[in-house]
């Protein structure tokens, strides 16, 4: 095709997947490997800063150190037309904010079940020294067997470099899902990943962002200061231990929070088992699960037969057949035991009699003696 772009005599370009604020996406084939593959393709504009094409490159190199199944593979880096590029796994799915726009909240088990994940991937990187910086659903995709991949650690920076007094006119992150410390342009930890896993965690429960604005100035300024609202009050069904876990990863001190990624999975894991063990206790207003019959007026014709029938169910209901069969069984065992007390002494006085035998014909030879 004289329309095909093949990128560094490499990768053919398929089809465009998506856009962004810094990059297009599409989809290209590997001609070396014969695979398919993800391409990022970064606007001119940024690679043509030659500080941003070093830094690029360096966190492009540290994101493909990561080999974890809840994380987006890259396998690749390069210039094309002076135009900076990544190669990554490609990953048949949606991404999650397409997810909830198509459903809106999710069901509990469904959400712990996907910011578990979540947590997994980030916490891996984390344990590598890598901070995502840009955690939000639309850099998650889902498949079709509900496995979610974290995308676009393309824009992470590693730990080493980053200094604790260091300040930026540079935010990092969106608006929507960035940590208080990221809106005020301090330097991103661990602790701000965890903040937006915990906004995305709100999100998923309720249908909602905590915050909202028009500009992203009052956005930041609401991630700073204002407190998100109860997430039970827009989704009732959530558990107040859950709720409870939302609210520490939404503090706006980062050490008020867990600490990475890993830590915060682990208590979502803790409470999904709590949960799942919970006996489940049924009332009396639960057993009811159906309505009882009601009852009609009879008709008047069977009024008559009814009024006959009625005592003489009352007679066959009150009939104390179970007392008389249980007295029974006893009267029996006692006849029983009388019998045999009878047939001894009847024995007794046999053997008694019997034994006076002899001496009455001794009295008898004796008063009157044979001739």
């Amino acid at each position: 095709m004289a329309d095909e772009i093949i990128l560094n005599n490499r990768y053919l370009i398929q089809a465009r997947k998506g856009s962004g604020g810094m990059a297009m996406v599409y989809q290209a084939h590997d001609l070396t490997l014969e695979r398919s593959v993800a391409i990022k393709l970064l606007r001119k504009d940024f690679s043509d800063q030659a500080e941003f094409r070093k830094n690029f490159h360096q966190e492009a190199k540290a994101a493909a150190k990561l080999s974890h199944p809840n994380i987006v593979t890259v396998h690749d880096f390069g210039i094309h037309d002076d135009q900076l590029f990544i190669v990554m796994e490609y990953v048949s799915g949606i991404d999650l904010k397409t997810m909830l726009k198509k459903h809106g909240k999710l069901e509990i088990d469904e959400s712990i079940d996907l910011i578990r994940q979540a947590c997994s991937g980030i916490g891996y990187a984390h344990r590598a020294g890598l901070v995502h910086c840009d955690v939000k659903p639309q850099n998650m995709l889902v498949t079709a067997d509900h496995q979610l991949k974290v995308l676009d650690f393309g824009i992470a920076r590693a730990l080493a470099t980053i200094k604790a007094d260091e300040k930026s006119d540079i935010v990092w992150g969106s608006p929507q899902y960035f940590s208080p410390e990221q809106a005020s342009g301090a330097a991103p930890s661990p602790a701000s990943d965890v903040y937006s896993l915990g906004v995305i965690l709100y999100e998923l429960l309720t249908g909602q962002l905590p915050f909202t604005a028009k500009t992203s100035q009052e956005l930041a300024q609401l991630h700073r200061e204002a407190l998100a609202a109860s997430p039970r009050k827009l989704n009732p069904k959530i558990p107040i231990k859950l709720e409870q876990i939302i609210i520490k990863v939404l503090a706006k001190e980062p050490s008020a929070r867990y600490r990475t990624a890993d830590q915060f999975g682990k208590v979502i894991d803790q409470f999904h088992k709590e949960v799942k063990e919970q006996p489940v206790h049924h009332t009396s207003a639960s057993l009811r699960t159906t309505t009882p019959p009601k009852r009609t007026a009879p008709k008047p014709e069977l009024r008559s037969q009814e009024a006959k029938v009625t005592p003489i169910k009352s007679k066959i209901n009150t009939s104390p057949i179970p007392i008389l069969h249980h007295t029974g069984i006893n009267t029996a065992q006692k006849e029983s035991e009388f019998d045999w007390l009878t047939w001894l002494l009847a024995l007794l006085t046999l053997i008694a009699v019997g034994g006076l035998i002899p001496f009455w014909l001794w009295v008898f030879y004796i008063i009157k003696p044979p001739l």
